[in-house]
């Protein structure tokens, strides 16, 4: 029988980065899925400032890390008045969004 010959580090090394950015991009399409990956999807919060706090608390999608705010806009997209939460993550700095709308999710 032959064996496979055993990976070198280096190759060792590249296949779980390449194993590692898979499970990355797997991670980021199911958080478009859930509330606040897209603007179809926003997050209902009762006041704006709500919006930062709670993206803060959000956690990276690549390494689990903390996110930090780099801005907070309010946009209209799609006819609806949206917060935008630009991040990025403090250890790897991957960038991520964040979608909220305010006020929407009080009772008249």
């Amino acid at each position: 029988m032959h064996r496979k010959k055993p990976l070198s580090p280096n190759a060792l090394r590249r296949a779980m980065a390449r194993a590692d950015d898979k499970l990355a991009l797997a991670r980021e399409r199911l958080a478009a899925l859930e509330p606040g990956g897209t603007p179809e999807r926003p997050i209902e919060v009762a006041s704006a400032s709500l919006v930062e706090p709670r993206a803060q608390s959000a956690p990276c999608l690549r390494c689990g890390g903390p996110l930090r705010i780099d801005e907070h806009t309010a946009e209209s997209i799609g006819g609806l008045r949206l917060r935008v939460v630009h991040a990025r993550c403090a250890q790897c700095a991957s960038p991520r969004l964040l979608y909220y709308r305010v006020g929407s999710a009080l009772p008249s």
